[in-house]
């Protein structure tokens, strides 16, 4: 897959170099240091369950914190050009309402997930996750998009 990816131009183009027997290794070598991590949750947290836990409610997190930003451009959308929004033939039922009900419902699964101990963790450990992509952004998607305009 990032070998496929990179041969598009989305993923770095060292993706896209084959070995000398025509196989992605440095996807392949990548993708096994990702795997890793699954080996370290196992050693912060000998439970399978309790890593499942973790990964599953990051992972929460995160679709959460992408529906709302989403949802808070849907909301600047109409703001700013209600115009389009009437034109628009694809509307979100009850517009405004359903964007905040959505919202409270998120708010309400992140003060559920501080109630337990595992979740909360999970919680904690969210912004590491924003912070490597951070770095990653810094280091990569800089240079890319610089790239990109030329």
């Amino acid at each position: 897959m990032l070998f496929g990816l990179a041969q598009e131009g989305v993923a770095p183009k060292a993706f896209a170099k084959l070995s000398k027997r025509a196989v992605p290794a440095k996807g392949l070598t990548f993708s096994c240091i990702c795997l890793l991590g699954g080996v370290v949750m196992l050693y912060v947290n000998p439970s399978v369950i309790g890593a499942f836990t973790m990964i599953t409610t990051v992972s929460a997190i995160l679709f959460m914190f992408v529906w709302t930003i989403i949802l808070c451009s849907y909301l600047v959308y109409r703001k700013q050009r209600p115009h389009l929004h009437e034109k628009s033939i694809y509307k979100m039922p009850l517009g405004k309402l359903m964007c905040w009900v959505c919202m409270a419902f998120f708010v309400f699964v992140v003060v559920l997930l501080t109630l337990e101990d595992d979740t909360r963790q999970a919680l904690l450990v969210t912004p590491l996750w924003f912070i490597a992509l951070g770095l990653g952004w810094l280091f990569i998607g800089k240079k890319r998009a610089a790239e990109l305009r030329k």
